[in-house]
């Protein structure tokens, strides 16, 4: 069985989690649990190590690394011992070359596989995802990062919290750092806004990291209730103008919320703004404005919410589904500008069914202005046969409106019998059976006619209370009633069907255009197609499969159910499909691909908008691979242009070395030379500078290889620039008595750099400069904000500003005169070696004259955290 791992979070260095974890260690030896320290960390605290006193531990292995000995855990001496709880430190650490595993992470993840609980710590700017976001906020990069999964995977995380004041006073008294370490600290790292931010990111990332936990507990315990565990706000997009004073409502109740709940970050973790627009299956939304949907879903995201998009036949419930899906809380919506004779007409409205149904979330009805006639014309649109297959036949009103409405105008025409006549009476039936037609269709129009004749002969047609017509031209009159009503009721019937077909034409056209917006926004064209897809038709999970066996050739029945013959190229949502006869609805994207959706069988209605979405994900696939193929193509192209170029280049480069020593050697062996003592040192001298200047050269190429294939592998770690540099020198054998190394007037801090290559890079520089001038040439070293500067200072002619990125092509020299100078890859590896340590190479005009070569590497500022 996996073990367990528990997981001691923390904002920053120094709060605690170490001295959290060893109690919690003490605790378990306490209950019987056999406990063993793999490694801490204690970084001279004086508290931490006296807590560690007592506990068991498995000795660390000790690994030697660029003239140092550093402690690491030895991984097999922990699964030897098989304890049932490990205490690992620093999770996010970076091995010593030399163990299993590149990251102690790694170590981690053998020891739960073996079975062993293990309780570890993590600081949350080792997190990969809040990388970026911390180095905004502190101005330091974290080189030492753990995957997000590996954290959020841990069975138990538990904040080790501390203010920012607190915090501060601990590290002024020594608690944290030794005495020269604290002024800087205080200073940069642990500034008051820092900590702050560095807080509130902690404690929001546990938040969201609980709130998955309990969706998990409530959608494996089927409990579909709100639980007000966090403010989360949906607004409902109606598609028109008024949806941004509604975003606006809504973003100011999502704030008062977060007031509410505490604006510090101790108060938590605030309300989450959610907006969403229905889209209707049949498109009756007249007012829908795909312009006003873009600039609002800007609006949403500008202010720190989500834009969803998804299609329902009933609004309401479609609404609700979605808010109870996302566990939101509160709910606003517009309130309905319809007139009372509408509402009878079509029931209730979208807010009244919303507030019905709502149970436990409570609904904000927003007035907002009139957004128009043609609005209000809408209202006037038929029920939504969709929605009514779901909740029951809308037409029944104009079945009912049908049998009531005639006796109803009987009643009151019998008693206005004397002041209208028969043409007056069969003038207001025939209103109200187009407007019976209006509300059931041509079957209410039917019925309201039939039974409208009837009681029109039985109470108005002479001899009135009988239905015997002695009158042929009454008779001629009620039937052309019956015919004019039946005839205008069918050109009604038609127009409202005619005007539901355009309108799901326009909700098509609505969701084609989504899935273009989402195409373009995107960064991935496939991965957006299907994403918005499945969020607007409300699948479980799309995917796109491609057939890896027998490409061309006629796909076979029984290929449906084999997933081996199934490539996804891109999915989204849970379980997705892994061959077309797993799926519920399929759909051909191309000869041998098919996108596969599982969820629901969609309705014939949708089947072409499911095309149209088949031929753009078809095309977004046929566009990667072209992409792909461009991309193979520039590489090829690109390997080309190297190899000329470098064939063009070591012809000479090559071959001098190599003839040189070959000369010198083929002397000292030739038996008919007598070769005085003074020639042969002479010539073995030669020799020896020949293949040295060829294993140069040779160096440079395969670093060069390494650098374009991006294969070359750094361990960056705290170096002395100053002690790096004399080093570097004395590497060129030219550089003897023309390069002075100057000394920095301050403590310069160390700079986060690979020792071989930060050296390498250097060497080269200083290699340039002398070959190129005949003037003295100083090397200094500075440190500017958070970089350190090294610079490389000579008084030669310099270059000009126009070809100072010419000199850092591969294989160029200056005016490519001749190839006496060096293969020309000096400051092209320089510069590759530089940027790969994230640092850059830039060339400046030295005062005076001559050109002043600036290599900037970042400072370890985070080592003071160490």
């Amino acid at each position: 069985m996996r073990g367990k791992l528990r997981v001691y979070l923390g904002a920053a260095p120094g709060v605690g989690k170490t001295y959290k974890m060893l109690e919690e260690a003490h605790r378990r030896i306490e209950r019987g649990a056999d406990v063993v320290v793999a490694f801490v960390e204690c970084h001279g605290r004086v508290n931490t190590e006296a807590l560690l006193e007592g506990l068991p531990a498995v000795p660390t292995n000790t690994r030697s690394y660029r003239d140092g000995q550093y402690r690491e855990m030895d991984l097999d001496a922990v699964l030897e011992r098989h304890p049932q709880v490990a205490l690992v430190d620093e999770l996010p650490h970076t091995n010593i070359p030399g163990g299993r595993h590149e990251k102690r992470w790694q170590d981690v993840q053998e020891l739960l596989d073996a079975g062993i609980e293990v309780i570890t710590t993590v600081n949350v700017q080792h997190l990969e995802s809040l990388n970026d976001v911390v180095q905004r906020i502190t101005g330091v990069p974290q080189r030492e990062t753990v995957p997000d999964d590996v954290v959020r995977s841990a069975d138990q995380i538990e904040l080790v919290d501390m203010s920012p004041e607190t915090l501060r006073r601990r590290l002024a008294h020594g608690n944290v750092y030794a005495a020269e370490k604290i002024d800087a600290a205080l200073g940069n790292y642990f500034r008051v806004g820092n900590l702050t931010a560095l807080r509130e990111i902690a404690l929001l990332w546990v938040a969201d990291r609980v709130d998955e936990v309990l969706q998990r507990y409530r959608e494996d315990h089927q409990i579909g209730r709100v639980w007000e565990a966090r403010e989360r706000v949906v607004v409902a997009l109606p598609g028109d103008e008024s949806g941004d004073m509604l975003i606006r409502r809504a973003a100011r109740i999502a704030q008062r919320s977060m007031k509410g709940a505490g604006s510090s970050p101790a108060g938590g973790p605030g309300a989450e703004l959610l907006a969403v627009h229905i889209a209707r299956s049949d498109g009756l939304s007249g007012t829908t404005s795909p312009t006003a949907l873009a600039a609002q879903r800007h609006l949403v995201e500008s202010l720190g919410g989500t834009y969803h998009t998804i299609v329902g036949d009933n609004v309401a419930r479609s609404l609700l589904e979605f808010a109870h899906a996302k566990n939101a809380t509160q709910l606003v919506l517009g309130t309905s500008r319809r007139s009372r004779v509408n509402r009878f007409l079509t029931g209730r409205g979208i807010g009244e069914t919303t507030i019905q149904l709502s149970g436990d979330i409570d609904v904000h009805m927003v007035t907002h202005r009139d957004p128009g006639a043609a609005q209000r014309l809408s209202a006037w649109l038929p029920p939504n046969p969709l929605r009514e297959a779901a909740w029951g036949d809308g037409r029944w009103r104009g079945h009912l409106a049908a049998l009531i409405v005639p006796p109803i105008l009987a009643a009151i025409l019998t008693q206005v019998r004397g002041h209208l006549n028969l043409t007056s009476d069969a003038l207001i039936y025939l209103v109200a059976i187009v407007a019976i037609a209006r509300l059931g269709g041509l079957l209410s129009a039917l019925i309201a006619a039939v039974w409208g004749s009837l009681l029109l002969n039985y109470y108005f047609i002479p001899p009135i209370y009988s239905v015997t017509i002695y009158d042929a031209n009454n008779v001629i009159a009620l039937i052309a009633f019956i015919v004019v009503a039946l005839t205008v009721a069918s050109v009604v019937d038609l127009a409202i069907k005619q005007s539901r077909r355009a309108a799901h034409a326009s909700a098509e056209a609505e969701t084609l255009g989504a899935f273009a917006v989402s195409v373009l926004r995107g960064d991935s064209a496939i991965a957006a197609l299907l994403e918005r897809f499945r969020e607007t038709f409300g699948m479980a999970s799309v995917a796109l499969l491609q057939r890896t066996a027998g490409q061309g050739d006629p796909l076979l029945p029984a290929e449906y159910d084999e997933p081996g013959r199934w490539t996804v190229v891109a999915s989204t949502g849970a379980e997705p499909a892994a061959c077309p006869g797993q799926a519920d609805t399929v759909v051909d994207a191309g000869p041998d691909a098919m996108i596969a959706l599982r969820g629901r069988t969609l309705p014939a209605a949708d089947q072409r908008v499911l095309a149209a979405f088949a031929a753009q994900a078809t095309a977004a696939l046929e566009r990667r691979r072209l992409v792909r193929a461009a991309a193979d193509a520039a590489s090829i192209a690109a390997a080309d242009k190297m190899r000329t170029a470098l064939l063009a280049a070591v012809s000479h480069d090559l071959r001098t070395p190599l003839a040189a020593a070959k000369a010198a050697v083929g002397t000292l062996r030739d038996p008919d030379l007598d070769v005085p003592a003074d020639d042969r040192a002479e010539l073995l001298e030669a020799a020896d500078q020949s293949l040295d200047r060829l294993a140069r050269l040779v160096e440079n190429l395969l670093d060069m290889s390494r650098l374009q294939a991006g294969a070359l592998k750094l361990t960056l770690e705290p170096l002395a620039a100053d002690e790096i540099v004399p080093r570097a020198v004395d590497d060129v054998p030219e550089a003897a008595g023309r390069v002075t190394v100057s000394p920095p007037d301050i403590l310069v801090p160390p700079v986060l750099a690979d020792g071989a290559l930060l050296e390498r890079a250097i060497a080269n520089l200083v290699g340039n400069a002398v070959k190129h001038t005949d003037s003295p040439v100083t090397v200094t070293v500075s440190a500017l904000g958070t970089q350190v500067e090294i610079r490389v200072i000579d008084r030669g002619p310099g270059i000009p500003a126009a070809d100072r990125d010419q000199v850092f092509l591969p294989f160029q020299r200056l005016g490519d005169r001749d190839n006496t100078a060096g293969v020309g890859l000096g400051l092209a590896l320089a510069r590759g070696l530089v940027e790969a340590m994230d640092g850059t190479l830039t060339p400046e005009d030295t005062p005076g004259g001559g050109l002043t070569m600036v290599l900037a590497l970042p400072a370890a500022a985070e080592e003071v955290l160490a």
